[in-house]
């Protein structure tokens, strides 16, 4: 079903590669400027079935990813979502998740490397009292994401209008030319945008009417260049075992008042004693560097940087920076090259 996708992205100019999670992607379309212009004109479109996709059911679904991560689980009625991080019991960073809590189950779409290791610790987590299933959902259905200023009219062409101007992470199961998809607000990063998951038994089709509707296809190198300019922090990047939550700027998925639960006691000390030595900030800089790359100030040392990316306007990228030394507007150097710190739309909002 998956390969039937695949063969009309091929078909479309795409080239693929294999994960080291083993999933297949594709990189580009050979329309890379396109797709970009699409993203602040139109309506790009990116396939993220490689992301993990896990269902959690039963009648204690909520009250357990409540305990889980950092977001409010409690409050969510069905067709509404969140954003939440799940954290060691140090409250370092593992992932960044979208959450969507249907009339039946809690559907996670989570990053392709985080997968297997998110149902592991989920699974540990589940009690024999506990009244929760888990089911990865990976070989069963697909996401894609569509992004850019036309989204709505674009999604308004397939007759979805119910979402038009709906808080983030709104969804809504449509039928759409035969096939049932949960359309969801929210592109994944800081543009604006759709998340669709659908049955894998309709990705091509689904894929083929996006593309008639007037989407651009857009590959993972794109996303990534993207992912990096709007400072989505990414698992292996800026979500490590080295940064917490606050650190990363995910305050949007932090409820400080929702009682105990993984990681709960750190969290709440940082941001009680206003702890956070460093924070997550966008770079400007005046050539390539890599990802790795000691930031300094005259002799001292300020911060990594954690994600490179060269962009139509120039080289770009994401640090960590010592709250100390300053934020917006801070001169640095990042090995021999000399950068300036900016802000960065996902962390901003």
């Amino acid at each position: 079903m998956i390969q039937e996708l695949h063969d009309i992205q091929a078909a479309a100019g795409a080239t693929f590669a294999e994960l080291t999670t083993k999933e297949i992607v594709p990189v580009s379309f050979g329309n890379d400027a396109e797709a970009i212009a699409a993203t602040k004109k139109g309506a790009a479109l990116y396939d993220r079935t490689h992301w993990g996709r896990i269902q959690i059911s039963d009648s204690d679904r909520l009250r357990f990813l409540h305990n889980q991560s950092t977001n409010n689980f409690n409050i969510l009625k069905p067709g509404q979502g969140c954003d939440t991080v799940f954290v060691t019991s140090t409250a370092r960073t593992i992932d960044l998740a979208t959450a969507y809590a249907t009339e039946d189950a809690v559907l996670l779409l989570v990053s392709a490397n985080r997968r297997r290791q998110l149902l592991e610790l989920l699974d540990r987590y589940i009690f024999p009292m506990d009244r929760v299933e888990l089911t990865d959902l990976i070989d069963t259905t697909v996401a894609f994401s569509f992004l850019g200023p036309e989204s709505t009219q674009l999604l308004e062409k397939i007759g979805v209008t119910e979402l038009k101007n709906q808080p983030y992470a709104t969804h809504k199961l449509i039928k759409f030319a035969g096939m049932e998809v949960r359309v969801a607000v929210g592109s994944g990063l800081a543009t604006p945008g759709y998340t669709l998951i659908a049955p894998a038994s309709d990705a091509a089709k689904l894929w083929h009417e996006l593309v008639k509707a007037g989407a651009v296809p857009m590959g993972d190198r794109v996303w990534e260049q993207l992912r990096i300019e709007q400072g989505r922090p990414a698992p292996d990047f800026e979500l490590t075992d080295d940064y917490n939550p606050l650190e990363a700027r995910l305050l949007h998925t932090i409820t400080y008042d929702k009682g105990c639960y993984i990681g709960q006691e750190t969290i709440a000390r940082l941001n009680t004693y206003k702890g956070v030595k460093q924070q997550l900030w966008g770079v400007q800089l005046s050539g390539a560097v890599e990802p790795g790359t000691t930031v300094t100030i005259g002799e001292d040392k300020v911060g990594k940087l954690t994600s490179f990316t060269e962009t139509e306007s120039g080289f770009f990228g994401l640090a960590y920076i010592r709250t100390k030394a300053g934020g917006e507007g801070l001169k640095v150097q990042v090995g021999a090259v000399s950068g300036e710190v900016v802000n960065v739309p996902f962390l901003s909002s």
